[in-house]
């Protein structure tokens, strides 16, 4: 690991960050965790990654160790030290160190982890070619609202996706699409753009909402209701939403091709919101 992080009051380099083996988050995967993108140097959707990250942390009962002006200077920190003119920063803050106990030990001094990364958001190569996914079994906890740091099931998904020669998994519960294994998951079908409802069954995803809003701009109406992989197969479009991705339109599902396997009329367009909306919230447009 390269660059700067923060941890527990300090800026170190990467490959001298330490937390005790005692730590909650090592232990029980006790602690939450949000991403949030960087363009042009500044942290964008800012607003609503405070919503989200406030409510996972209520949801496990911990609470932000400093004010919300000097938890965000230390992330403007991390990207100022790194240099980071487009990418992601990424926090993690666990209930910290103590004896091995399964129950909420009160007291505890928060751990917290600050890292950031390049990625290309604005213009993703995969944006222009599209990707393939493939239906997993979504074997997760019934609290999939907390953006928790437990993370096995997703990362066991998205192996048997890439396995399959997939860029990304559509987890499969009950025989309805919950949400991708680290994204989420929508398709269009005659001008109506759909997506599963909010509840503990998916991540509340910060894009997902942006995308929902833009939906009537972009003559598209809206159904939040579970669908089968067989609407995956059968969808005029299919794509994907995550924090430094916005969206990647889905191409292939199972081997069998979306839209012939040809990029949509409205992904594209919807991007384009997206992109236009974090461009002027960095100051570039």
């Amino acid at each position: 690991m390269n660059g700067i992080v923060y941890i527990n009051g300090e800026f170190v380099k990467a490959d001298e960050a330490k937390v005790s083996a005692f730590d909650r988050g090592f232990i029980f995967g006790d602690g939450i965790y949000e991403v949030v993108p960087v363009l042009n140097g500044k942290l964008v959707d800012r607003e609503d990654f405070w919503h989200r990250f406030d409510n996972s942390l209520a949801a496990i009962e911990l609470n932000l160790p400093c004010s919300k002006s000097e938890f965000e200077d230390i992330l403007k920190e991390v990207i100022s030290k790194n240099s980071l003119q487009e990418g992601g920063v990424y926090m993690q803050i666990t209930r910290g160190v103590a004896e091995r106990n399964f129950k909420f030990l009160k007291g505890l001094k928060p751990t917290i982890f600050v890292f950031c990364y390049e990625q290309k958001i604005i213009e993703n190569p995969d944006s222009k070619t599209g990707i393939e996914i493939v239906g997993v079994e979504d074997i997760r906890w019934k609290r999939r609202d907390i953006k928790s740091i437990s993370l096995l099931a997703q990362c066991y998904a998205k192996e048997q996706a890439v396995k399959r020669g997939a860029y990304e998994g559509f987890m499969v519960e009950d025989g309805f699409v919950t949400e991708a294994t680290s994204s989420s998951a929508f398709i269009i079908k005659d001008g109506v753009l759909i997506t599963k409802p909010l509840s503990n069954e998916i991540l509340p995803g910060i894009r997902r909402k942006n995308i929902l809003e833009f939906a009537g701009k972009a003559g598209l109406k809206v159904e939040q209701r579970a669908f089968t992989m067989n609407d995956v197969y059968s969808a005029d479009e299919v794509f994907i939403s995550a924090a430094t991705l916005l969206l990647l339109p889905v191409i292939k599902a199972d081997g069998k091709l979306i839209n012939g396997g040809k990029i949509g009329k409205y992904v594209p367009i919807l991007r384009q919101m997206y992109a236009d909306k974090i461009k002027k919230e960095a100051g570039i447009l």
